[in-house]
């Protein structure tokens, strides 16, 4: 990829459990191999003490991850693409993230935010649990903004196993993210640097 123009890619996300970080860790992973100089982003936890210590895999979540960065504006300004991360909420996104996004006003009206790549990825406790919603409902954020949506589609024989055209996801009542969902993860980082690096 050398001749491949320098593209810069946000993975900001949001989890409370753990599953979405795990994910996240692996598009950051596949989108440097893929040759992008990458940002590994949390959003702030809205969630009171009592709320995380009522589930010890969020509060270890919280732990795991305290190394990581919180999202900034600047790391989507800093972007050529921009990969969001966030379980599901009733078939929407979750408010940490939601709020992440709600404070890109002042970003959104300088025309910082349009002309770049957006993709996301999602999980839920349940098959059929509002993944796909989750990710159309990301994505039209994205369209207000002017960016440029590059879902990974069906572009990969892998994704006919995993099934879903819209992201990667994962189902956490099948347990830990598994070799599937790494591998969606893969084609989606790979997929969106390329595309990225056309239009750079």
């Amino acid at each position: 990829m050398a001749d491949q123009p320098n593209v810069n890619v946000s993975v900001i996300y949001y989890s409370s459990t753990g599953t979405i970080a795990d994910l996240a860790r692996t598009i950051a992973e596949y989108a440097e191999k893929a040759g992008a100089t990458v940002r590994l982003r949390k959003v702030h936890e809205l969630a009171p003490d009592a709320a995380v210590n009522s589930n010890p895999d969020w509060r270890a979540n919280l732990e795991d991850t305290a190394s990581i960065e919180e999202a900034v504006p600047d790391d989507i300004v800093w972007a050529d693409a921009v990969i969001f991360g966030s379980p599901t909420r009733f078939g929407n996104v979750a408010a940490q993230l939601k709020q992440y996004i709600d404070t890109l006003g002042p970003q959104w009206e300088q025309g910082q935010l349009a002309d770049k790549v957006y993709s996301g990825f999602t999980s839920s406790q349940t098959e059929h649990g509002g993944q796909e919603s989750t990710l159309l409902a990301l994505y039209n954020t994205i369209y207000h903004w002017g960016g440029i949506v590059v879902p990974p589609g069906y572009t990969d024989p892998s994704k006919f196993e995993d099934g879903n055209p819209y992201g990667t996801s994962h189902v956490s009542a099948h347990g830990a993210v598994d070799n599937t969902a790494r591998i969606a993860a893969a084609v989606q980082a790979e997929r969106v640097v390329r595309i990225a690096a056309a239009l750079k």
